[in-house]
Formats: structure tokens, C-alpha cells, sequence
């Protein structure tokens, strides 16, 4: 994509750069092992909300036909990143489960409100909507620093794994975030998932 506005482009340059990331020649140079990616084992138990999801989504689960090791991260589609993320951590409300469908866990699409999951999972759905690979979007699963659990989507790219998060209105590098991961969806299958091997040391600092 032409870059129209200079500054513009500098801001996006200046954004990726904060995130830590090395500008690879194409998508098949990518170096899987760098850090900027975070390292899966085998696989893993499914999350029961997203177990019940795909049951009654079965469509939006299920081995791939086709699976994209990273999506190429251009300027535009950056900014589609950050946008949807803007957008919908704006739009929906944050409710939990237990307030809006008085059960203690439930994944589906929010209508206004939702909770993590619901947030990452509309995030996710936009973002295939708008081209990208159903492969390289992946819900993944984290502990906060107080314990509880949180859900937000991994895009996988050729910059390394970002992170969309309700929580924060910056798309960041996974091993930028407060969180310690513990396992996200299998690119294979949407319906299974891998753990996480997170060594990272967490710290206050990191916030």
C-alpha cells in the first residue's frame, strides 16, 4: 500500500518499533523461535466455555484447510489491528457471565455486552471478515498478576504474536503484557488447543 502521508507513516514506523519488532523481508523469512512468538507444547485441555462455543458453532470449529503460519502486517493493516480493537473495547460493556446469563462461564458473540471472551471472539470474527486468516487469529487463555483468569485474541503476523486485549487500548507483543500465558487454540484445528510454554519472569514493573 502507498504511503500517502509521511507522518502518518512514521507514527505506524515509531508504533512498531515500540513493539519491539524486526521487519522481516517477507512472511516466509519469519524466524518462529525469535521471542516476538510465543513457543506452544502439545496439545491441551479445552476451555469449557469454548468447548460449549463450538458445539453450538460447529462451523467455526474444525481442522483447517489451509493454515497461514503468520499474516503479513502492513501499514493498513496495522491500523486495522488497532481499530478493531478500539472499536470494539468502546462498544461493548463488560459483564460477566455470571450478571448476564447467570450461569459462571458462557463464550458467544456479544450485543452490547460481554465479557473477555465475548470481546475477543467478536474482535476475532471482524477481523476474518475483513480478509484475514482464520488461522493466525487465536483466542488464547492468561492469568493476571491478581490470579483470575482472562481471555484476548493473538494475531499471529510476521512482526510476531500482538495481542488485542478489552483491557488495554494498546495492541502490544504478547511477551509485553502483564499476563502469564497458558494456552491458546491449535493453528491446525479451531476446535483444539496447545499450551503455552511462558517462562517470562512477570514484575510490576511490566504494567
Amino acid at each position: 500500500m502507498p504511503i500517502k502521508n509521511k507522518f502518518a507513516a512514521e507514527v505506524v514506523a515509531i508504533a512498531l518499533l515500540a513493539l519491539g519488532m524486526v521487519l522481516p523481508a517477507t512472511a516466509a523469512s519469519v524466524d518462529l523461535s525469535n521471542p516476538a512468538f510465543a513457543q506452544t507444547a502439545g496439545p491441551t485441555s479445552i476451555p469449557i466455555g469454548h468447548s460449549e462455543f463450538c458445539k453450538a458453532n460447529r462451523s467455526e470449529c474444525g481442522a483447517y484447510k489451509k493454515v497461514v503460519d503468520v499474516e503479513e502486517l502492513s501499514e493498513s493493516r496495522w491500523r486495522k489491528l488497532v481499530a478493531v480493537n478500539d472499536r470494539f473495547n468502546r462498544d461493548i460493556v463488560p459483564v460477566s457471565d455470571k450478571d448476564l446469563y447467570q450461569v459462571d462461564e458462557l463464550w458467544t458473540y456479544p450485543d452490547g455486552y460481554g465479557d473477555c471472551e465475548d470481546i475477543a471472539l467478536a474482535k476475532r470474527r471482524a477481523l476474518i471478515a475483513d480478509g484475514w486468516d482464520a488461522s493466525a487469529l487465536l483466542m488464547a487463555v492468561v492469568r493476571q498478576e491478581n490470579g483470575e483468569g482472562h481471555a484476548v485474541l493473538m494475531v499471529r503476523t510476521d512482526r510476531g504474536d500482538l495481542v488485542l486485549d478489552n483491557q488495554d487500548g494498546m495492541v502490544k507483543l504478547w511477551a509485553d503484557t502483564p499476563y502469564k500465558f497458558l494456552k491458546r487454540q491449535s493453528q491446525a484445528d479451531a476446535g483444539q488447543w496447545v499450551d503455552i510454554l511462558d517462562t517470562r519472569v512477570l514484575t510490576v514493573a511490566q504494567r
